[in-house]
Order: structure tokens, then sequence, then C-alpha cells
């Protein structure tokens, strides 16, 4: 089975927008359950829903991938799958190495959603030398002075940090100057990287935040919403005119 190193999807190379791209998981997560419960085809409506798109969007994500279904009939849903994968990289196996081994760091080495999608946890690093040897996810631990012959060994292209934000640069650095190309960065820092080198950063705090941010925007609105006292029009008697509501007009 090829490795990550010797191939890399041809999503750039095809045209295929980014934000097209960042939806592709999407899709391949709701096909992905489709599949699972044997359903053979889905509409691009039906399939859009559950990836939480317009279906509009949707077909024209696809167009990209030169899939534009069948009318009357839909999306074959095993194709799609395999198109996507294949598309993503993921008709193939990527050793990724885990940087970090803290709380966060080993649960991600337990998240079995990596295998199921082809990345397979070559190696796990820390810089603790407590940990050296020990198994999290019947993995041992390896010192970060081998990092360097880890990435070699096991032709590492993809990397996750997990590590303190002090440490994340360097560690980030260590890791490209061996050939890591793609990096999943967990801790709360912005990494710089040179020309070539992708990094996707996941960050709970800020996460946290946006939604702090709309729970006080919501709070508010209703706090606004019940001191708005009822407003109630009161007619007067003296201010209608002879008519009856109409105000009577003065002479000038």
């Amino acid at each position: 089975m090829a490795t990550g190193r010797t191939h890399r999807p041809a999503t750039r190379s095809r045209g295929i927008p980014e934000a097209t791209v960042a939806r592709l998981p999407l899709y391949l997560r709701a096909l992905t359950a489709l599949s699972e419960r044997s359903v053979p085809t889905v509409s691009s409506e039906e399939l859009a829903a559950a990836a939480g798109v317009n279906s509009a969007k949707l077909r024209k994500d696809f167009s990209y991938l030169g899939s534009y279904g069948t009318r009357g009939v839909g999306y074959d849903v095993e194709y799609l799958v395999y198109q996507i994968s294949r598309e993503l990289g993921l008709t193939q196996d990527w050793p990724v190495v885990i940087v970090g081994i803290g709380n966060l760091g080993a649960a991600l080495a337990n998240y079995g959603g990596f295998a199921s999608r082809g990345f397979r946890v070559a190696a796990l690093i820390d810089a603790d030398p407590a940990l050296t040897g020990k198994a999290v996810a019947g993995i041992p631990v390896q010192h970060t002075d081998d990092l360097e012959k880890i990435i070699k060994d096991n032709g590492v292209s993809i990397g996750v940090i997990a590590t303190p934000a002090g440490a994340a640069q360097q560690v980030c650095d260590r890791l490209v100057a061996a050939g890591v190309s793609s990096i999943l960065n967990f801790a709360p820092t912005v990494l710089n990287v040179p020309d070539g080198v992708d990094v996707r950063k996941v960050d709970l705090s800020i996460e946290l935040q946006i939604l702090a941010f709309h729970e006080q925007r919501k709070a508010g609105e209703e706090a606004m919403a019940e001191a708005l006292p009822a407003v109630a029009v009161v007619k007067d008697s003296s201010d209608q005119g002879p008519d009856g509501d109409v105000p009577a007009v003065m002479p000038a």
C-alpha cells in the first residue's frame, strides 16, 4: 500500500476550491452513514440536508468532481463514497505522528476515527522521559530526541501537534525539517511555516469563545424584549373631531 509521502491529492491541480475541499468530508460522512444503511441512491436535497449545506452548493461542489447524478434518481451512494475518498486521498495509507502525549494527545491516540479514514497513527512522541516506553492506545511513546528518525523510518508526511503553546513552534520546525509537509495543530498558537507546508488549526477555546458570544447576544436580546413595556394606544375623546375619529382641523 502506498504511503502519504509518495502521493498527494490532486485537488489543487484539478482546480477544486478550498471551500469545496472543506465540505467534502461532510459529504463523505453523510454518504458513509447512508452506505452503512444500504441506501443505494440519494437526491441532492437529501444529501445536502444531511451534510448541512444547501442543494445548489452541493451540486456545484460535485460538478468539480465530474459527478452530476441522474435526473429522477439522484447520486449513486457507493460511487460517491469512492469518488470523494479518492479525491481526499483516503484510498491509501497515511502514517501520522502525534507529538505531545498529554491528555489531549492521548485522547487523539485513542480516537478510532483516524484508522477508519485511512490515517494510521505510526508513532507517539513526547519530551517527557517518564512517558518514554509507556503504551498509549497500544503504541509505545517515543522521546522527541528521536523525532527525525521516527519521521524518516515511517515515511510520515502528516504531523499532529498537541503540545503546550510554548513548545509548538519548535516542534513544528523540526517536523518540517524532517520532511513533514502537512500539520494539524491543536496547540493554542499560530505556527509559522514555509511555502509548501499546509497547516490546519484546531483551537477548542476559540470555538467556545465564539459560542459564548452568541449566547451573550441571545441573552441580551431576550433581556431587551422583556424590558420593553407593552405599548397601549389610548384614544382621548377630546382629540376627536366632529365626525368621530378624525381630529378637527383648526382654521389658519
